[in-house]
This record gives structure tokens, C-alpha cells and sequence, in this order.
């Protein structure tokens, strides 16, 4: 069972909790006070960082990345592509939305990206992958070639088994009558019955060009956030800017709501009256 959303407003005084801020370097967003170094895309690696941390003593750097990491879950998980895309057109003026992407079984995917290349017959370099991905990481999967499923149920329990946050395949899988009632997130362009063979003659953390009205390159460590409007890709380097602006849009967003409950028209609260 998905976890209930927070409200908005507990939600943001979730993120701005004073006690956390103390001796912290923090910026105002509109009345909300933040430390800008929980949303550095980094804190994204902290369940492998733990997961691999053997002492039972954190250091300095693991405590201030699982606080950070901490912060941009409660957004992420509270928010949706539609806000973090806006965030991003906002600042770039790109919507960083990648084309035909839709869920397989309606669940919600974040995190930092792990890149596969291969041809639509050739399945194993997705093994590579896998094997390649730490926990909290996203395969990110471009095929080419005639429509062969490369995904299905081997590779989505393995992938579940590690521990990864979601599969997006620029391609097809199979297997659908089991990935709709499995819990692990999927992405894909479409379904069919047919599958090659495990050659492992692909590529893996390479950069992925995508051609759309404007050229996409997809890096190795860049975020990626799919739900059930779509799929938006961050660049890593406009991380930490696109999660300030996508909790100024929710600040704002909150107070919108706010005035619609005292019986203020959307019209004049937006501004066209």
C-alpha cells in the first residue's frame, strides 16, 4: 500500500523543521525557511552510502547526506512530474519531458540514472546493468532495432530483489500480466510478447541522445521522476536549482489552495480579474 501524501502545509513545515536549520546556511523561499545543501543531488546516493557503511558509528557526511536525503524524499514523494517539470521550464525553459514514456503498472520512480544501450533483440546488457546499479538507482534503457521486449518478469524481480527504484525502457516489455500487479516501478514505450536473446553486446553508463523538437542527452548520475502524467529528466547539474523551484511552486501552490478555501475565484487569486 503507497504511503498517504502529506498535506502541503505539513509537508513544508516538514522540510523547514527548526531544529534541523540550527547553525545550518539556509535561504528564505517566500515565508519558508530552507538549507539549500539538502537538495543537492548527492543526499540522492545515501541508501547505497548506508547500505554499504559497515560501522555502526555515522560519520560527519553520511548524517548530513541521510538529513538531505530525508528532505528530498518528503518532496519528492509529494509532489508530481507536472510541478518538477514546471520547476524546470522555470528555469531552463525546457520541460525535460521524455516522449511516449508512460507506466506499466501506475507507480511512482525517482532517483539517479543508470544508462543501458542495446538492441531491442539483446536483453543481457540489461543484466549488466543490474549488476551495475546500486540501491535507490534508476536503469534507464534505450533500444534499438524492430520491437523486442528487452524487460519483463526475471529482470523486475531481480531488479526488486537489489533493491532499485524503477526501470525506464525507451523500448517494449513483456511479460505484463505479471508487472502490473508487481510492486516495482516500470516505464516503457510498449508491450509485446516477444523477447531476443542474452547477448550482452550493449552498452552501459554511455551518454543517451534522445531527438525531439530539442536534442536530450541523458548523462550517466542525471535524475530522473516518472509517475502516471509522465516522465521528466533533470540534468544534474540543475538538480539542487529545479528542487528550490519545485518547493517555491509548492509554497505557492499551498496558498492558492489556502485563499480557494476562503471562497476566492481561481480567476482573481491568478490574476485575470
Amino acid at each position: 500500500m503507497e504511503k498517504r501524501k502529506l498535506s502541503p502545509k505539513y509537508l513544508l513545515k516538514q522540510i523547514s523543521y527548526k531544529k534541523h536549520l540550527k547553525d545550518k546556511e539556509t535561504l528564505l523561499l517566500g515565508e519558508l525557511k530552507v538549507c539549500k545543501e539538502d537538495f543537492e543531488i548527492e543526499n540522492m546516493d545515501f541508501p547505497h552510502l548506508s547500505n554499504s557503511n559497515k560501522t555502526k558509528a555515522k560519520t560527519k557526511t553520511l548524517v548530513t547526506k541521510e538529513i538531505g536525503y530525508g528532505n528530498l524524499k518528503k518532496l519528492l514523494d509529494n509532489t508530481s512530474s507536472s510541478q518538477i517539470s514546471d520547476a524546470l521550464s522555470n528555469i531552463s525553459k525546457r520541460n525535460g519531458v521524455i516522449d511516449g514514456l508512460k507506466s506499466i503498472n501506475n507507480k511512482k520512480a525517482y532517483g539517479r540514472i543508470v544508462t543501458v544501450k542495446t538492441s531491442s533483440d539483446d536483453w543481457g546488457t540489461c543484466l549488466y546493468g543490474i549488476d551495475e546499479a546500486k540501491k535507490g538507482n534508476i536503469l534507464f534503457i534505450e533500444t534499438s532495432g524492430e520491437s523486442s521486449a528487452i524487460w519483463g518478469e526475471l529482470t523486475s524481480s531481480c531488479s526488486k530483489e537489489k533493491e532499485l527504484a524503477g526501470t525506464f525502457i525507451l523500448g517494449a516489455v513483456r511479460d505484463i500480466d505479471f508487472l502490473k500487479n508487481f510492486d516495482y516501478p516500470i516505464f516503457a514505450k510498449e508491450s509485446v510478447p516477444n523477447a531476443g536473446s542474452a547477448l550482452g553486446l550493449g552498452e552501459i553508463n554511455m551518454a543517451i541522445e534522445i531527438e525531439k523538437n530539442e536534442k536530450i542527452t541523458i548523462n550517466p548520475g542525471d535524475f530522473v521522476y516518472g509517475d502516471e502524467n509522465g516522465v521528466v529528466h533533470i540534468p544534474q547539474e540543475l538538480f539542487c536549482e529545479v528542487m528550490l523551484e519545485t518547493l517555491k511552486i509548492k509554497v505557492n501552490e499551498s496558498h492558492i489552495l489556502s485563499e480557494i478555501k476562503k471562497g476566492k475565484p481561481l480567476s482573481e487569486i491568478v490574476g485575470l480579474k
